[in-house]
């Protein structure tokens, strides 16, 4: 279900030739608002290969966001989102904690990560991709994150909710994060390229 749905019609275009329209799809262009990130039914996660033969996951569980949509327009569409660096969880007490020291996130000194939208847009049926500047530490740069619209419902307590997920690629060395250890067989303990994960559900306002 995406936001714009092809009409069988045709109009004319300026030289006289038949043009396919696109409308707009009405129940979606119903979705358009402000929304909120229910971080208890979200989640932002990582991946990182360990030691060069094994991937460690971790997630940042302290997050808030708001969402602007814009059913008839994608492009107008936006995102902010600020997550709190002292939540890393990958399951190893000792490894979060060298998360947060200065060799990585230094969450002390840079509590926030945070991600604010410039650009949207619809890559084809329910995929989008949304750039925006991400800032780790005092390093600001562009990433783009490609997300599947999963749908919208209405829960048991009468909140209009829609869904969304999809990921993205990044060096994280581009944010000033190159701490490593060589290992004696070559390589090094911590890969360069992370994976970042979003599953997000966001509450309209009213």
């Amino acid at each position: 279900m995406g936001l714009f749905t092809r009409r069988s019609q045709e109009s004319q275009g300026t030289d006289g030739a038949a043009v396919a329209t696109l409308e707009v799809d009405p129940g979606l262009a119903a979705l358009t608002g402000d929304y909120v990130i229910d971080a208890a039914h979200s989640s932002i996660g990582f991946t990182v290969r360990h030691a060069m033969v094994t991937n460690v996951r971790g997630s940042f569980a302290d997050h808030e966001g708001t969402l602007h949509l814009d059913g008839s327009d994608p492009s107008r569409s936006t995102a902010a989102i600020d997550v709190k660096i002292a939540s890393v969880d990958t399951g190893i007490a000792d490894r979060d904690g060298h998360l947060r020291s200065g060799d990585f996130f230094d969450a002390e000194a840079f509590p926030l990560m945070s991600f604010r939208s410039t650009e949207a847009g619809r890559l084809g049926g329910d995929t989008y991709r949304i750039t925006g500047d991400l800032t780790i530490k005092d390093v600001t740069r562009p990433l783009s994150i490609d997300l599947e619209f999963n749908g919208s419902a209405t829960d048991v307590y009468g909140n209009e909710r829609v869904g969304f997920e999809g990921s993205a690629e990044i060096l994280r060395s581009d944010w000033g994060l190159t701490w490593n250890a060589a290992l004696e067989a070559g390589g090094v303990m911590v890969s360069d390229k992370v994976k970042l994960t979003f599953d997000i559900s966001a509450v309209k306002q009213a």
